[in-house]
C-alpha cells in the first residue's frame, strides 16, 4: 500500500513477531464483528490469528523515544475485515501490553480495546519463550504461553499467496464515538520466516468471545519492521449506512457476549 499522504502521527519499530492462525467458523466470527465491517476470506475460510511481539521505539511524531515507556511487549488477537468490499484490514477483538500507559493512551486515542498484561520473553539456545497473562480490564482469564525456533527465512510474501493474506495488512478498524475509523500503517513488507511451535497455550481467543481454536497452527515469523503509523479518520460504512452504526453495532455484539 502506498504511503498516505501527510505527516504520520507517530513511529514504531516491530520486532521478533510470531504470528499464529486458526481457521474459525465464520458465523463465530461474524457474531463478534460489527456488522459494518465484511469479512475477509481466503479462499472461503476465515481465520483468526494472535500476533506476540515487541513494541519497540513507540514515539508521537513530535518526540523521541522514551527508554522505560516506549519499549514494551503486546499480543493482539485479530481477524480481517473490509469495507463496502474494499480497504481490506485488521479488526482486532484485543491488544494486550505490558505497559500500563500505553494501554490508557492507546484506549483514549485510538478506541482500539487494549489491555493491562504481565508479559515477558526469553530467548536461549535458538528457542522463544514468549508469556502474557492479562491483568486489566477483563475479560479474564486471557493468557498465552508458547515455545518456538525460528526457521528458514521465506523472505517477502508474494501478492495473492497465503501468507500475504495474513501478514501483509496496513489498515485497522476501531469503533469510536465518532462512529466507524480506519488507521493506516506503512512499512515495507515483512521479511517472513518459517518456525516451529513446540508448546502453545492460550485462552485469549476465547476471551475474545470465540470458539478456542483446534489443531496446529500456521505458524510464520518475522524480525520485524520500522512502522509509520497515521491518523484515525472516519470510514465509510459498508452498504452506504452512516459509519456511526458500527458503534451501535459493537455494543450490540458486546451485550450478546455478555449475556452469553
Amino acid at each position: 500500500m502506498l504511503r498516505p499522504a501527510g505527516r504520520p502521527a507517530g513511529f514504531q519499530r516491530w520486532r521478533e513477531l510470531l504470528f499464529l492462525h486458526w481457521e474459525t467458523p465464520l458465523p463465530a466470527l461474524r457474531a463478534v464483528v460489527p456488522a459494518e465491517l465484511e469479512l475477509d476470506t481466503f479462499e472461503g475460510r476465515a481465520y483468526v490469528g494472535v500476533v506476540a511481539f515487541t513494541m519497540r521505539d513507540v514515539s508521537p511524531w513530535w518526540s523521541p523515544s522514551v527508554p522505560g515507556i516506549s519499549n514494551f511487549h503486546e499480543l493482539n488477537v485479530r481477524t480481517y475485515v473490509h469495507a463496502g468490499g474494499r480497504d481490506p484490514g485488521v479488526w482486532f477483538f484485543s491488544l494486550d501490553a505490558a505497559k500500563a500507559l500505553a494501554v490508557l493512551v492507546a484506549r483514549a486515542g485510538w478506541h482500539l480495546p487494549y489491555h493491562h498484561a504481565s508479559m515477558d520473553m526469553e530467548a536461549r539456545d535458538g528457542e522463544v519463550h514468549y508469556r502474557s497473562e492479562r491483568r486489566w480490564p477483563g475479560p479474564v482469564p486471557a493468557r498465552f504461553e508458547a515455545r518456538y525456533r525460528v526457521g528458514a527465512p521465506l523472505g517477502a510474501a508474494a501478492p495473492g499467496t497465503f501468507e500475504h493474506f495474513l501478514a501483509e495488512r496496513y489498515l485497522l478498524f476501531a469503533a469510536s464515538p465518532r462512529g466507524l475509523q480506519v488507521g493506516q500503517v506503512h512499512h515495507v513488507p515483512y521479511p517472513l520466516h518459517r518456525a516451529e511451535v513446540m508448546e502453545v497455550e492460550e485462552t485469549v481467543v476465547a476471551a475474545a468471545g470465540l470458539p478456542a481454536p483446534e489443531g496446529a497452527p500456521h505458524v510464520l515469523y518475522s524480525p520485524g519492521v520500522d512502522v509509520d503509523v497515521y491518523s484515525l479518520r472516519p470510514a465509510a460504512a459498508a452498504g452506504g449506512r452512516p459509519a456511526a452504526a458500527a458503534v451501535g453495532s459493537l455494543r450490540r455484539v458486546n451485550a450478546a457476549r455478555a449475556s452469553g
